[in-house]
């Protein structure tokens, strides 16, 4: 799939907006960095934990510019654009430090945050001009929007099509079934009215909902028909696939009012998104839950993988033109979080990140073709769980220690959100082309865990964050900046 198409206009804007980020940032350079995934990835408390890390130099033996004594120290900044809310990192690091704690919500719509990162080059000539500094933007967006940007190239036919033979398969029919009786039941060629159109828009977002709740959402936008916001109601999140109907169409017809909703959902929401923040980026995050789409199932497996390479195809990828840099963005580096790490054994990790591999391998082999640089880790931003054994049947099993939400359920217990169990999460395949060939099912013991119940501090009384290789996230993503 191409990148969306964009209009004069919109590439005069994204050239504008990157020459006054250039022009602010002569003395100072800024590297902008976007973090996304698709529902329940962890987004939140990926940059939590990144900007708690960085803000009181935590444990990152894997960031270089940390571990060779280099890094200075951070300091967060106003960031220079009033009308983006900003990130509620305190917020978010209260509750999931609190008593008891407790994950943030997830994200709803965009955000950013500036952190200011001061530290010693590594170069032989820094010493003569001292420490030098970075402006480290953060953009958070929900992976959902991300879903949106493929309808920039697809008609209201193309994408009506697309949406109607995927809810008919036998995997998504449970979900769909009464959206399309609905459907059955309307004359797309009848007279529009406004209550025809919110019911059927209904009827879709019920299925969407339905889809995301059994974990089969990932190829079907619109995204914003699940996280509204203030759009919520609004003409331009109130309309559905149709089927094409035969011969002519009249304009007043509720195809032609349809699809010119459609239209206007792509033109007022989605290319805004796509030219004032997704163009701008240097470096992206992509947050995979990769084992809750294993737990789901082989549907939603195939699902997540058609979804990664159909995003991924919308980042503008590869090394900018030197001449055009001031006015054009690229970005050269990917980096794909297997997260939720803490949720196998340690000795499943490999494993865990060769899945992930095979999810993004149609994606990252387009990126590199394009000239950026890709790279696939198993992490957790924060730990929620220890390791252990226990012995089972005269064998030796690893095990998790943590505690499960309340609420969660295994094997027809339910935890009450304050015992500590020690759980055998199963194990995952060695071969990952498994998963497609034959649809073999994953047999996981999977729970949602609390965060960490008892937080270590540093000598400045700061809680010390547990985490799984966001050292070398981290270290992927800004370290050759701060080299």
């Amino acid at each position: 799939m191409p990148q969306p198409p964009t209009k004069l206009t919109d590439e005069l804007g994204i050239a504008l907006s990157n020459f006054a980020d250039n022009a602010t940032g002569m003395l100072t350079p800024t590297l902008r960095l976007g973090v996304t995934g698709l529902s329940r990835a962890g987004k939140t408390i990926f940059i939590t934990a990144l900007v708690h890390n960085l803000l009181t130099q935590g444990r990152l033996p894997g960031f270089a510019p940390l571990a060779e004594g280099r890094f200075i120290g951070a300091r967060l900044a106003e960031y220079p654009d009033a009308t983006i809310p900003r990130f509620a990192y305190e917020q978010h690091l209260a509750t999931l430090t609190g008593d008891p704690p407790t994950w943030p919500e997830g994200t709803k719509r965009i955000s950013q945050l500036r952190l200011v990162l001061k530290f010693q080059s590594a170069k032989w000539w820094s010493g003569m001009r001292g420490p030098a500094t970075l402006n480290l933007d953060i953009v958070d967006y929900p992976g959902e929007w991300l879903l949106d940007l493929p309808l920039l190239g697809l008609s209201f036919a193309e994408w009506s099509k697309d949406a109607l033979t995927r809810a008919n398969l036998p995997s998504h029919l449970a979900e769909a079934s009464d959206f399309l009786g609905e459907l059955d039941k309307t004359d797309v060629k009848g007279q529009a009215t406004d209550i025809l159109a919110e019911h059927l828009a209904g009827a879709f977002t019920t299925y969407l909902r339905r889809s995301r709740e059994h974990g089969a959402l990932e190829t079907l936008p619109p995204g914003r028909f699940l996280l509204p916001g203030d759009l919520e109601g609004s003409p331009a999140l109130t309309f559905a696939p149709l089927p094409l109907p035969a011969g002519d169409i009249p304009r007043n017809s509720l195809y032609r009012m349809l699809e010119q909703r459609y239209e206007a959902y792509k033109d007022r929401i989605v290319r805004p998104f796509f030219r004032d923040h997704f163009a701008r980026l240097d470096r992206q995050v992509v947050l995979v839950d990769t084992l809750r789409a294993l737990n789901a199932g082989p549907g939603a497996v195939s699902d997540l993988e058609t979804a990664l390479t159909a995003v991924l195809a919308c980042f503008r990828q590869g090394e900018a033109n030197p001449l055009l840099r001031p006015f054009t963005r690229r970005i050269d580096r990917i980096l794909f979080a297997a997260t939720k790490a803490d949720h196998v054994h340690h000795t499943s990790h490999d494993k865990l990140e060769a899945i992930l591999n095979r999810l993004v391998s149609n994606a990252t082999k387009r990126a590199r073709f394009a000239g950026t640089e890709t790279k696939s880790i198993a992490m957790a931003g924060i730990r929620a769980t220890s390791e252990g054994t226990i012995r089972e049947g005269g064998e030796t099993l690893p095990t998790l220690i943590g505690t499960p939400i309340a609420g969660e359920e295994l094997d027809g217990t339910v935890y009450d959100g304050k015992t500590e169990i020690a759980l055998f999460p199963g194990d995952l395949p060695a071969k990952p082309d498994s998963l497609f060939e034959d649809g073999s099912p994953v047999e996981l013991n999977f729970l949602r865990f609390t965060p960490p119940q008892r937080l270590e501090r540093n000598a400045a009384g700061d809680p010390v964050l547990p985490h799984i290789r966001l050292d070398r996230a981290i270290d992927y993503l800004i370290g050759d900046w701060m080299a």
